[in-house]
């Protein structure tokens, strides 16, 4: 009963909450950012083994997995708009989040289901495996607007500039959980055996109770939270004022004096304080259509900068690995946040320049382009042969000199040497895999059956010119390679094996053992570190955009619209997915050349972006609902005429600097 009391009084006497240390955090705050630690944490880690699941697990190609892949990234990004309307329509931001993060577990439980192999046939692992996928969609998608506006209700009007540190805190509580999932589920699927393989169920299974604990650390601190109720169903009311406007204008716009906004033909049906919401929201969408095209660049860090690393030597000092690369920008955001918080933008205050949110977002897809920019420089560097041209290599094992003919050329091949023809025309484009390692084979000249130890790899070479099966191992030296037959052992050594290379091995017998290490591919020879300048400028303008433009959204929403502004802002990101497949699939470009076509593309929509955001003024939406207060409580203490229906323009706000 006094849990209950306490919470009435929160809610309906305006209680302030209880605040960190003297400060103006209040307590509150650490449980959503504790909460979406975890959440990320559970989603990050799902999806880290997501396509390796796909292709091992269930069997499919590498086409239908990436697919699936993106499908169910793009729906986590659409479902938003739906967890946005049940919070600011019905349930409330806390119900909301508790209901669906709930569909959230259940989602994973029966992810981690579907990876049992005991667990019917391979029907069954796929349905429990995409009903557990929508689940989790649902799930992640209705909590996301949800949880960064309810932390933004958390904090009194006057406190926006801790309103903004939280919003970075909180961004980077993502990222630590994207970190640090990205590492652990990979090592429980790989590390970890069950059921006679990789243990899928253990990774799909951790992200599970994470999520549990993420629930249950949200439900502790229901007592401590500023909960803002439901105003209606907001989406109807919206929809139908908007229909109003225009069906009124259409017909009365001769009959009647002009108005400044189409939205106040409404005036005759709905009051002026949602007229004027739907336009503050309506002022923000207009300003969120060219952002799909940061996003677009963004996501391409797990695609395309991943295969241009794969093509890149990765010898890294002190065994770093290649997953490290995959964790760069997130590595990157936990120390670019509190540099920015503490160091850059005070350093521009201080410099008199008046720096805004707008200015930050701008200013953040100029350093995206750049990152572009770079990697284009890097992928002219790292660039496979041209499409529509194959590489053939001759490799004469005769005594004597040979001679092969080819459509325009003749090659002349002395004894155990080789030739490249790199000119031959095919009619498809080669795929190229993934190169962390090399690949060797053998070829053996000898009489006899060849058993061949490279590390803790076998090959086997049959007699009289048989060829090994193509193995790939880590990059190093070898040395002291064992070969054996049946009668005999020796030990030859190949050297450096460097990434990405496919070497031959012909074993021969010229005097004495002889064998010839043939590069049919060569190594790369393009150190990864040249991929850190793109990931700095890419981090840097996600630290200006994307934190900024989540602050923006919720400072710039009327209070009955937080999450459906909140989900409008990341339907952009769902937008920027559709974009690059749209190019990818559609342009039929060198990899390069498209770098470039972003990156030109971005600019040209920042500069757009730049003009818009000049003309926009920034409201204060509390200062809005504090106009509409006074008005009504002079409507009742029985004020004038005149008073009564005044009305409340945005152009009446306290105005900022534009842009």
């Amino acid at each position: 009963k006094f849990h209950q009391v306490y919470i009435y009084l929160m809610n309906t006497l305006n209680f302030q909450p209880i605040k960190l240390c003297g400060t103006n955090y209040p307590v509150s705050i650490a449980f959503i950012v504790v909460n979406e630690f975890c959440e990320r944490f559970s989603y990050y880690g799902m999806k880290a083994v997501l396509t390796l699941y796909f292709i091992h697990y269930l069997h499919w190609d590498k086409n239908l997995s990436t697919a699936v892949y993106h499908a169910f990234s793009s729906l986590c990004y659409f479902t938003p708009v739906l967890g946005a309307l049940i919070a600011d329509s019905w349930l409330g931001k806390f119900k909301t989040v508790i209901y669906l993060s709930i569909v959230y577990v259940i989602g994973h439980v029966v992810k981690s289901v579907g990876a049992i192999p005991d667990v019917g046939d391979s029907t069954v692992h796929v349905v429990l495996s995409m009903l557990g996928l929508v689940l989790i969609a649902f799930g992640t998608g209705g909590i996301k607007p949800c949880v960064a506006a309810f932390g933004g209700d958390q904090f009194d009007e006057e406190h926006t500039e801790e309103r903004r540190k939280f919003f970075s805190i909180f961004y980077m509580s993502i990222n630590a959980g994207s970190v640090l999932s990205t590492i652990v589920t990979p090592i429980l699927r790989g590390d970890v055996k069950c059921f006679g393989g990789d243990c899928y169920a253990l990774a799909f299974g951790v992200p599970a109770a994470l999520m549990v604990i993420a629930l249950v650390v949200f439900i502790a601190g229901n007592g401590l939270y500023k909960k803002s109720p439901p105003e209606g169903n907001v989406l109807v009311c919206v929809c139908k004022c908007i229909g109003f406007a225009i069906r009124n204008r259409w017909t009365n716009s001769k009959k009647r004096p002009k108005r400044s906004h189409w939205l106040d033909w409404a005036e005759e049906k709905y009051p002026k304080r949602l007229i004027q919401e739907i336009q503050m929201v309506f002022r923000v969408l207009v300003l969120y259509i060219p952002l799909p095209m940061f996003w677009a660049l963004f996501d391409q860090q797990g695609s395309r900068w991943t295969l241009q690393a794969t093509r890149m030597n990765m010898d890294f000092v002190m065994g770093v690995c290649f997953c490290v690369v995959k964790m760069l920008n997130a590595l990157l955001i936990l120390v670019f946040i509190p540099i920015f918080d503490m160091g850059i933008y005070p350093l521009i205050r201080l410099c008199r320049i008046k720096l805004t949110p707008l200015r930050k977002m701008a200013a953040g897809m100029i350093l995206a382009a750049l990152a572009f920019c770079a990697a284009t420089v890097v992928e002219i560097n790292v660039i496979p042969p041209p499409a529509k041209e194959s590489l053939v290599q001759v490799y004469n094992l005769m005594d004597s000199e040979v001679t092969v003919q080819f459509p325009g050329q003749t090659v002349l091949s002395d004894p155990l040497k080789s030739y490249e023809v790199t000119s031959l025309q095919t009619n498809t484009d080669l795929l190229f895999c993934l190169r962390i390692f090399y690949f060797c084979r053998f070829i053996n000249t000898h009489t006899k059956n060849i058993n061949i130890t490279v590390g803790t790899d076998e090959f086997y070479a049959a007699a009289n010119y048989g060829i090994s099966q193509n193995i790939s191992v880590p990059r190093g030296e070898y040395n002291g390679v064992v070969c054996e037959t049946n009668s005999d052992q020796y030990h030859i050594d190949l050297g450096l094996l460097d990434f990405g290379a496919f070497y031959t091995v012909i074993l021969s017998k010229v005097g004495d053992r002889v064998q010839f290490l043939m590069e049919d591919i060569q190594a790369n020879d393009i150190h990864i570190a040249w991929q850190v300048p793109q990931y700095v400028f890419i981090t840097a303008g996600e630290v200006m955009f994307s934190i900024t433009g989540l602050e923006f959204s919720y400072s710039q929403a009327p209070a009955s619209m937080k999450s459906v502004l909140q989900a409008g802002w990341l339907m952009t990101v769902a937008f920027g997915n559709v974009i690059v497949l749209i190019v990818a699939e559609g342009a039929g470009m060198e990899q390069w050349t498209e770098f470039l076509l972003f990156a030109g593309l971005l600019v040209a929509v920042s500069i757009i972006f730049s003009i818009m955001a000049y003309f926009y003024t920034y409201v204060d939406p509390d200062q809005l609902d504090k106009i509409f207060r006074e008005d009504t409580d002079d409507e009742k203490v029985g004020s004038s005429d005149s008073k009564k229906n005044e009305a409340v323009s945005l152009n009446d706000m306290p105005k900022q600097t534009k842009m």
